[in-house]
This record gives C-alpha cells, structure tokens and sequence, in this order.
C-alpha cells in the first residue's frame, strides 16, 4: 500500500462494504445514493492526489507491484508469442525474456524484464534483475531483429543489472555494453517503453533505441535515489531529496529530450487499471512504429545514432 494513498484506499473500502450491502438489499435507495456521493469523492480524491505525485511518489508508484509487468503486455499485445530461451555460452536468464510474436500484422521480436506477481515469481524472475547471460540473450534476439528485419518492441522495468558476485564473474559490465553495442548495430527499429522502473545500465542495455517513450507515472534514472543518497549522503534517509535532483520523472526527462513521448496512465495509475494501460501502451507502439515503415536499414541506424548524438546539447 502507498502511504498517500491511505485515504483514497480507506474510500475504496467503504464503497466495497456498500456495494456487498447493495447487492443484498437492491432497493435500498440511500444506499445507491451513498455510494454515487463515495465514488465522486473518490474521484476527486484520485485527481488531486495522482496530479500532484512528487518525485518520490512517482518512485514509490513505480514500483507498485500490482503494476502490469512484461508477460502481461506480451499476454495480450503480442499473437503467437515464442520464448527463445538461453544465450549460447552458459545458461538461460528467468530475468530478462524475450521472443518472437505478431504485433498487429508486424512480426517482431519483443525483450524485457519480469519482475513476477507473487514471491514464487519474483524470486524465479530474480526481482527483474538480470544477469550476463540475460543481456547475451538480448544481444541474440537483437542481431535476430536485425537479420530478418524484424522491428524490435523492449520493454523496460528493472532496478538494476543483478550485483551479484556471480554475474560480476561472468562479465556483468561487458554483457551490458555489448548489448547497448547490439541495439546502436541494430538494422531494425527499436522501440523501447519504460513500463515501470528504468534503472541503470541494466535498463540502457536495451532502451538505446529510435524511441524511448515513458508510462506517466514510470521512473528512468542512472541510479535508484536510495543509491544515489547513500552516496551524497551516507544515508538512505535523504531518498527523497535524490530522487527530486536526479530528474528520473517522465516529465523531467521529456523536457530534458531524453525520451520521445508520454504515455498517460488511468486515473490512480497502472495499477489500478492494467488492460487500460496495456491497451494505451499498444496504440502508441503502434504510433510510432509507423514512423519507420518507409526508412531504410541505413536511415533507422542514422537517426538512433542522431538520436543519442544530440542529447544535451
């Protein structure tokens, strides 16, 4: 639960208790009436509180767990979706997916990170953390796109590349820029959507693409606040300040042109409405894959490499 959400959640339950009375007494008037003077304050109450988040809050919904994670966007945006598994030199990754689908009447190649749903999930997915060999996979999938000219769909939500003293053995920091290597090399288009949080390395390792658009209420960040205030600070205790200065808001970094667009989310946020969501993701996907229908292998190589190119200046 979300500490500002308190009262809007406190709301919520009321009306659920009403609803169970209603359903058991339907001509009980007062209580229709109630329950339509609830859902208004309800609303009200959403839109104040969701059109004011600050940055903190925006990590805090970010991370929600009930958001719409990977196989939830694959699940219904992608047809015929085909996991491929394994990255040639040591092992799978549960962390990092991908595959080959339908989206729309496009064939693609779809990559991302899963968090899981439950703690079974979470820890078979690793947290969403990948390891070497989930980037290696991301490298495979990615010289796929680029052979068969298939347009690349990433979808970014990690914390992090997985600190391990494991995947530092095995070549954590080479897996990840082989693999933001892989995505500048790509022939294909690349769009990535930041769908939760855009941490670090382990997010840029498959968001250096065309296009990077952002959920409304998603993080992207060199660092989590609580690392970045450890550092600065010596003390986690100052997230919040870190998470004003490091400008990992979608509205921060739009302005700043690190990414391309915004995607609004519900009222309340992803979590409160995934197939919402999923559906607002789909259309802009869709939007901007457009924009390289009719551009050659080299004119989408030349304007992703502009692209970065252009950043801050």
């Amino acid at each position: 639960m979300l500490n500002f959400e308190k009262p809007i959640l406190e709301l919520e339950g009321k009306i659920a208790e009403l609803e169970r009375i209603s359903s058991d007494n339907d001509n009980d008037v007062n209580i229709a009436d109630e329950l339509e003077r609830l859902r208004l304050k309800t609303d009200k109450l959403l839109k104040q509180t969701y059109s004011n988040l600050d940055a903190q809050q925006k990590v805090m919904v970010a991370r929600h767990p009930s958001r719409p994670h990977f196989l939830d966007y694959v699940k219904e945006l992608i047809v015929d979706f085909t996991p491929l598994a394994g990255d040639r030199l040591y092992g799978e990754d549960a962390a990092l997916l991908g595959g080959i689908g339908r989206f729309g009447d496009r064939a693609c190649v779809i990559i991302g990170q899963e968090k899981g749903h439950d703690m079974n999930s979470r820890l078979f997915h690793n947290f969403g953390m990948p390891r070497p060999e989930g980037y290696r996979k991301a490298q495979r999938l990615l010289s796929m796109a680029s052979k068969f000219d298939m347009p690349v769909i990433s979808l970014v939500d990690t914390a992090g590349a997985y600190p391990g003293l494991g995947a530092e053995e095995r070549g954590q920091s080479e897996a990840i820029a082989k693999s933001i290597e892989s995505c500048l090399r790509c022939k294909s288009p690349i769009i990535s959507v930041i769908i939760g949080e855009g941490g670090s390395g382990g997010a840029v390792a498959i968001a250096s693409a065309n296009c990077v658009i952002m959920l409304e209420h998603s993080i992207y960040s060199v660092i989590s606040p609580e690392g970045c205030a450890s550092i600065l600070w010596r003390s986690a205790d100052f997230a919040k300040d870190a998470a004003e200065a490091l400008k990992l808001t979608a509205q921060d970094l739009k302005k700043l042109g690190i990414i391309d667009d915004i995607i609004a989310e519900p009222l309340g946020g992803a979590h409160r409405f995934k197939h919402k969501t999923i559906k607002s993701v789909g259309v802009a996907i869709e939007k901007h894959l457009q924009k390289f229908d009719d551009m050659s292998a080299e004119d989408i190589m030349t304007q992703r490499e502009k692209r970065f190119v252009n950043m801050g200046s």
